[in-house]
Protein backbone atom coordinates (compact mmCIF):
# COMPACT_ATOMS: atom_id res chain seq x y z
CA UNK A 1 0.00 0.00 0.00
CA UNK A 2 1.18 3.70 -1.04
CA UNK A 3 -0.27 6.58 1.39
CA UNK A 4 -1.05 9.84 -0.16
CA UNK A 5 -1.26 12.89 1.97
CA UNK A 6 -4.26 15.17 0.29
CA UNK A 7 -3.64 18.14 2.24
CA UNK A 8 -1.91 19.32 5.33
CA UNK A 9 -5.44 21.68 6.30
CA UNK A 10 -7.49 19.95 9.59
CA UNK A 11 -11.10 18.21 8.17
CA UNK A 12 -13.62 19.87 7.05
CA UNK A 13 -16.48 16.92 8.23
CA UNK A 14 -19.76 16.99 7.16
CA UNK A 15 -21.94 13.41 7.47
CA UNK A 16 -23.85 11.74 5.06
CA UNK A 17 -26.30 9.21 6.47
CA UNK A 18 -25.27 9.47 10.04
CA UNK A 19 -21.16 8.61 8.77
CA UNK A 20 -18.15 11.50 8.70
CA UNK A 21 -16.95 12.44 6.16
CA UNK A 22 -15.04 15.26 4.36
CA UNK A 23 -16.78 18.33 2.75
CA UNK A 24 -17.82 17.84 -0.74
CA UNK A 25 -15.80 20.68 -1.75
CA UNK A 26 -12.11 19.13 -0.24
CA UNK A 27 -13.48 15.82 -1.92
CA UNK A 28 -13.93 17.25 -5.08
CA UNK A 29 -10.98 18.86 -5.48
CA UNK A 30 -8.70 15.80 -4.03
CA UNK A 31 -9.87 13.60 -7.06
CA UNK A 32 -8.82 16.55 -9.63
CA UNK A 33 -5.27 15.13 -9.79
CA UNK A 34 -6.41 11.88 -11.18
CA UNK A 35 -10.06 12.40 -12.78
CA UNK A 36 -10.51 13.32 -16.51
CA UNK A 37 -11.52 16.64 -17.49
CA UNK A 38 -15.41 15.88 -18.10
CA UNK A 39 -15.48 13.69 -14.94
CA UNK A 40 -14.76 16.56 -12.91
CA UNK A 41 -17.42 18.55 -14.85
CA UNK A 42 -19.85 15.69 -13.92
CA UNK A 43 -19.34 15.76 -10.29
CA UNK A 44 -19.32 19.11 -9.73
CA UNK A 45 -23.04 19.91 -12.00
CA UNK A 46 -23.83 17.02 -9.44
CA UNK A 47 -22.62 18.82 -6.51
CA UNK A 48 -24.09 22.22 -7.10
CA UNK A 49 -27.93 20.70 -8.46
CA UNK A 50 -30.09 23.10 -6.77
CA UNK A 51 -32.17 20.19 -5.76
CA UNK A 52 -29.66 18.83 -4.12
CA UNK A 53 -28.64 21.90 -2.38
CA UNK A 54 -25.60 20.96 -1.35
CA UNK A 55 -23.08 23.04 -2.95
CA UNK A 56 -22.87 26.26 -4.53
CA UNK A 57 -20.39 27.16 -8.01
CA UNK A 58 -18.56 29.80 -5.42
CA UNK A 59 -18.12 26.69 -2.81
CA UNK A 60 -16.35 24.99 -5.27
CA UNK A 61 -14.32 28.00 -6.38
CA UNK A 62 -13.48 28.94 -3.05
CA UNK A 63 -11.94 25.52 -2.65
CA UNK A 64 -9.96 25.84 -5.25
CA UNK A 65 -8.76 29.35 -4.20
CA UNK A 66 -7.82 28.25 -0.71
CA UNK A 67 -5.99 24.99 -1.02
CA UNK A 68 -5.34 25.58 -4.91
CA UNK A 69 -5.30 23.93 -8.21
CA UNK A 70 -4.13 20.67 -10.18
CA UNK A 71 -1.74 20.38 -12.94
CA UNK A 72 -3.08 22.11 -15.36
CA UNK A 73 -5.35 23.92 -13.68
CA UNK A 74 -8.01 21.23 -14.38
CA UNK A 75 -10.25 22.17 -11.19
CA UNK A 76 -10.57 25.77 -13.03
CA UNK A 77 -11.72 24.62 -16.67
CA UNK A 78 -13.94 22.44 -15.28
CA UNK A 79 -15.85 25.04 -13.37
CA UNK A 80 -16.15 27.19 -16.56
CA UNK A 81 -18.09 24.53 -18.11
CA UNK A 82 -20.04 23.42 -15.13
CA UNK A 83 -23.82 24.64 -14.91
CA UNK A 84 -26.39 23.56 -12.41
CA UNK A 85 -29.59 21.88 -13.38
CA UNK A 86 -28.31 18.78 -14.53
CA UNK A 87 -29.62 15.87 -12.96
CA UNK A 88 -27.76 12.96 -14.37
CA UNK A 89 -24.12 12.56 -15.50
CA UNK A 90 -25.43 11.77 -18.93
CA UNK A 91 -27.28 14.61 -19.36
CA UNK A 92 -23.41 16.74 -18.40
CA UNK A 93 -21.96 14.87 -20.90
CA UNK A 94 -24.60 15.07 -23.68
CA UNK A 95 -24.78 19.24 -22.83
CA UNK A 96 -20.67 19.21 -23.21
CA UNK A 97 -20.98 17.64 -26.53
CA UNK A 98 -23.48 19.41 -27.91
CA UNK A 99 -22.32 22.84 -26.93
CA UNK A 100 -18.37 22.11 -27.96
CA UNK A 101 -19.78 21.11 -31.69
CA UNK A 102 -20.76 25.35 -31.90
CA UNK A 103 -24.43 25.00 -30.63
CA UNK A 104 -25.91 27.40 -28.70
CA UNK A 105 -25.89 26.85 -24.52
CA UNK A 106 -29.24 24.96 -23.62
CA UNK A 107 -31.56 25.82 -20.74
CA UNK A 108 -31.71 22.75 -18.47
CA UNK A 109 -34.46 20.36 -16.79
CA UNK A 110 -36.45 23.30 -18.42
CA UNK A 111 -40.49 23.01 -17.13
CA UNK A 112 -42.51 23.02 -20.26
CA UNK A 113 -45.90 24.67 -20.22
CA UNK A 114 -48.59 25.24 -22.31
CA UNK A 115 -51.35 27.55 -21.20
CA UNK A 116 -49.94 27.64 -17.39
CA UNK A 117 -50.44 23.33 -17.54
CA UNK A 118 -47.36 21.68 -17.36
CA UNK A 119 -46.53 19.58 -19.90
CA UNK A 120 -42.70 17.97 -19.09
CA UNK A 121 -39.49 18.53 -17.99
CA UNK A 122 -36.86 18.82 -20.52
CA UNK A 123 -33.31 17.76 -20.26
CA UNK A 124 -31.91 20.27 -22.57
CA UNK A 125 -34.25 22.79 -23.69
CA UNK A 126 -33.89 25.77 -26.48
CA UNK A 127 -36.83 27.81 -26.10
CA UNK A 128 -36.14 30.14 -28.40
CA UNK A 129 -36.43 27.54 -30.87
CA UNK A 130 -38.81 25.31 -29.38
CA UNK A 131 -36.81 22.14 -29.42
CA UNK A 132 -35.69 19.60 -26.82
CA UNK A 133 -32.80 17.21 -26.77
CA UNK A 134 -33.15 14.79 -24.08
CA UNK A 135 -30.80 11.71 -23.26
CA UNK A 136 -33.07 8.23 -23.16
CA UNK A 137 -30.99 6.14 -20.39
CA UNK A 138 -31.70 2.08 -20.59
CA UNK A 139 -34.34 2.28 -17.51
CA UNK A 140 -36.57 3.89 -19.30
CA UNK A 141 -36.39 0.96 -22.46
CA UNK A 142 -36.57 -1.48 -19.55
CA UNK A 143 -39.71 0.13 -18.01
CA UNK A 144 -42.66 -0.51 -19.49
CA UNK A 145 -44.85 1.56 -17.49
CA UNK A 146 -42.46 3.99 -17.68
CA UNK A 147 -41.69 3.30 -21.65
CA UNK A 148 -45.59 3.96 -21.84
CA UNK A 149 -45.49 7.20 -19.79
CA UNK A 150 -42.87 8.73 -22.10
CA UNK A 151 -44.15 7.92 -25.11
CA UNK A 152 -47.30 10.05 -24.10
CA UNK A 153 -45.20 12.22 -22.72
CA UNK A 154 -43.27 12.75 -26.61
CA UNK A 155 -46.45 13.34 -27.96
CA UNK A 156 -47.43 15.86 -25.29
CA UNK A 157 -44.23 17.79 -26.70
CA UNK A 158 -44.70 17.15 -30.48
CA UNK A 159 -48.61 18.30 -29.72
CA UNK A 160 -47.32 21.89 -28.35
CA UNK A 161 -45.11 22.52 -31.39
CA UNK A 162 -41.67 21.48 -29.92
CA UNK A 163 -39.54 19.42 -31.81
CA UNK A 164 -38.25 16.35 -29.49
CA UNK A 165 -34.71 14.43 -29.86
CA UNK A 166 -34.65 11.72 -27.83
CA UNK A 167 -30.39 10.82 -27.76
CA UNK A 168 -29.90 7.49 -27.08
CA UNK A 169 -25.90 6.08 -25.67
CA UNK A 170 -25.21 4.28 -28.48
CA UNK A 171 -25.96 8.27 -30.33
CA UNK A 172 -23.03 9.34 -27.65
CA UNK A 173 -20.65 6.17 -28.52
CA UNK A 174 -18.68 5.65 -29.90
CA UNK A 175 -19.23 8.16 -32.51
CA UNK A 176 -20.90 11.37 -30.95
CA UNK A 177 -21.29 13.00 -33.81
CA UNK A 178 -24.49 11.02 -34.29
CA UNK A 179 -25.98 12.90 -31.10
CA UNK A 180 -24.43 16.22 -32.45
CA UNK A 181 -26.23 15.73 -36.02
CA UNK A 182 -29.69 14.70 -34.28
CA UNK A 183 -29.74 18.27 -32.12
CA UNK A 184 -28.30 20.67 -34.56
CA UNK A 185 -30.36 19.15 -37.50
CA UNK A 186 -33.44 20.14 -34.97
CA UNK A 187 -32.09 23.50 -34.08
CA UNK A 188 -31.51 23.98 -37.82
CA UNK A 189 -35.29 23.46 -38.95
CA UNK A 190 -36.46 25.49 -36.37
CA UNK A 191 -34.07 28.60 -37.51
CA UNK A 192 -31.01 28.35 -35.80
CA UNK A 193 -27.69 29.38 -37.65
CA UNK A 194 -24.20 29.04 -36.30
CA UNK A 195 -22.94 32.13 -35.92
CA UNK A 196 -25.37 34.03 -35.86
CA UNK A 197 -27.26 33.26 -32.56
Amino acid sequence: MIGHRLQARPPARWTAKGLPIEHPARLWRQVGAEWELDDLIVAADSLILPRRRLLSIEDLRREVLEAGDVAGKLLTRALLEARPGAETAEETRLRLLLVRAGLPEPELNFDLRAGGEFIARLDLAYPRYRVAVEHDGRIHAEDQAQFAKDADRWDAIRAIGWQHVRVLSHHMRPNPQIAVDKASRALFDAGWRPGRN
